[in-house]
């Protein structure tokens, strides 16, 4: 059955036409005015049965999932009895025997494995917690595998390691963590895990860029549950005083959590600088300071100042 190809746009080369047929069951591409035949034996990539349910589509897949860096085997590799109520599924006369494979295959794993292994299982702990994108995930895995090899872990903690590279990769790939929230969920106190992550980003030449205040504005945003109304705001206010001499060389996430607050007034969402401050990690003296220096910038000194006396009349009402 011939079927019009729209798809590709493809102009038969003897006759000049636009329009194009595919025949699906003989693999050929063939032009409708002239009965040129354009392509033939191709190849179909499309499923050849049907899966109305995910069981359906696991037993008539033949392929597994695809190679991944954030798992030690790369996702090939098989265990036996993952856990005890899959042993005992076995008969008994064979169940012994499946118990003694089983603690042979982790005697046989190498300490290389394992302590990959820990660590990629570390790396999606806090990848959950910290909502990382899939191809940041790899990224960190890859990088973990070469600090591996090269002997770099040796003396620090694995947690303090993956830590580190969360910290260096997310700047880089533009969604920047902060410090203090890595800190929180790997259970590393700051000044190991700043220790580690100059000592990693030597060792293995990473790149790390500076950091920009407008990376920060979505996940402090996150933190303090602002709109997205807000957030666009804020970015507009960054955008705008990008290469003024008042902020630069200022902190990047001081000044985001400022430009929230201010962005938060003008769009009647206010949330308090200590709140604030203790969301994001910085103190309200430094919050209260970029605050005085982007209004000045922005030239909104008089609209903030009314905003905050509006809502200290209301908290007192």
């Amino acid at each position: 059955m011939l079927k019009k190809d729209k798809k590709h746009k493809i102009r038969c080369p003897e006759c000049g036409a636009k329009e194009v047929f595919v025949d699906e069951s003989r693999g050929e591409r063939i032009c409708s005015k002239c009965g040129l035949i354009i392509n033939e034996d191709m190849v179909d990539f499309q499923q050849d049965w049907r899966a109305f349910n995910s069981e359906e589509l696991e037993k008539t897949a033949r392929t597994g999932a695809p190679l991944t860096k954030t798992r030690h085997d790369k996702g090939i590799g098989t265990e036996i009895g993952k856990s005890q109520a899959e042993l005992f599924r076995v008969s008994s006369s064979k169940r012994g025997q499946y118990f003694r494979i089983k603690n042979w295959q982790k005697r046989l794993v190498s300490s290389k494995d394992r302590n990959f292994g820990y660590a990629m299982s570390e790396l999606e702990r806090v990848s959950s917690s910290l909502n990382l994108p899939r191809n940041l995930q790899e990224e960190i895995g890859t990088m973990y595998e070469k600090a591996l090899e090269e002997g770099l872990v040796k003396g620090r903690s694995i947690e303090a390691v993956i830590g580190s590279l969360v910290y260096a990769l997310s700047r880089e790939y533009g969604s920047p963590r902060l410090m203090s929230e890595i800190c929180e969920v790997t259970g590393v106190n700051k000044r190991d895990l700043g220790r580690t992550y100059r000592y990693i980003a030597r060792k293995l030449n990473l790149r790390v860029v500076p950091a920009k205040a407008i990376n920060y504005v979505p996940r402090c945003a996150t933190l303090l549950n602002l709109s997205d109304k807000t957030q666009v705001k804020a970015k507009q206010y960054l955008k705008k005083i990008k290469s003024e001499e008042d902020v630069s060389g200022k902190g990047p996430i001081g000044l985001a959590a400022a430009t929230l607050y201010i962005s938060g007034l003008m769009n009647d969402e206010f949330v308090s600088q200590r709140k604030i401050a203790e969301a994001i990690g910085v103190t309200e003296v430094t919050i209260r300071n970029r605050c005085k220096d982007i209004a000045r910038t922005l030239g909104i000194e008089e609209k903030v100042e009314t905003k905050i006396k509006e809502l200290e009349e209301i908290q007192k009402e």
